[in-house]
């Protein structure tokens, strides 16, 4: 009985359970769940809510399985890690060392100079590099997990180090975050138009609406706490 009904929800699931067709690309139960858990995350961090981590933790979830299925292998691997990143993030917003909190007592917005910019993009790009590489011998070096090429390594590596990034920027609560995020986006449209996806490109769209008006929102509160 147990075995039917994990059978059900992995069907269910399933990129091949197509629930609606949108201009032409077929668009399944898993996709639009991630796609309605992810924009829901996303306001949720735009509002400084803390419970947009826990909305991030099935977020991660939907991501992996997704990600798995259309063999965007980079994607896939980078859930787990951004699962740990989440677990820091949430500990630093509710955890704010000395001088760090604001008047609700949780982390306060801060933002980074120049020279702190310029290293994290050198970051990203050797990341890009270093795993763009794996990602390329993937399905030689993780035969099992990963039988078939990566698709576009290099470029889906550059995605996974700048949302990487832009993940630990946001778990500090860097007003730089968004500047990350809104690159990450831009990048995630093209990549997951290439996979064949037909909701994502669409929601990455109002993710980059939605980031401009967290920068707005964190550069206000910015401003608030540096009078205060």
């Amino acid at each position: 009985m147990i075995q039917t009904y994990i059978q059900a929800i992995a069907d269910f699931f399933s990129i091949e359970n197509v629930l609606f067709v949108l201009w032409g690309r077929s668009i399944s139960a898993l996709e639009l769940f991630s796609t309605l858990t992810g924009l829901l995350c996303v306001f949720l961090a735009v509002r400084g809510k803390v419970a947009n981590f826990w909305v991030g933790y099935l977020y991660n979830i939907l991501l992996f399985c997704l990600f798995l299925q259309i063999r965007t292998y980079s994607s896939m691997l980078l859930q787990p890690i951004s699962l740990c990143i989440n677990f820091f993030g949430h500990y630093r917003w509710t955890h704010p060392k000395k001088g760090e909190e604001n008047d609700r007592k949780q982390l306060k917005v801060s933002v980074f100079n120049n020279g702190q910019r310029a290293m994290v993009l050198a970051v990203i790009m050797i990341f890009m590099f270093v795993w763009g590489y794996f990602l390329s011998r993937i399905d030689v070096w993780c035969p099992a997990m990963c039988p078939n090429a990566a698709t576009m390594p290099y470029f889906d590596a550059f995605v996974l180090g700048t949302v990487l990034m832009a993940q630990y920027l946001s778990a500090q609560k860097k007003l730089d975050c968004w500047g990350c995020w809104l690159i990450a986006d831009t990048a995630n449209i093209i990549l997951y138009l290439r996979a064949g996806l037909g909701i994502m490109p669409i929601v990455y769209a109002a993710y980059i609406m939605l980031a401009i008006g967290g920068f707005m929102m964190w550069y206000k509160e910015y401003k608030k706490d540096k009078k205060s």
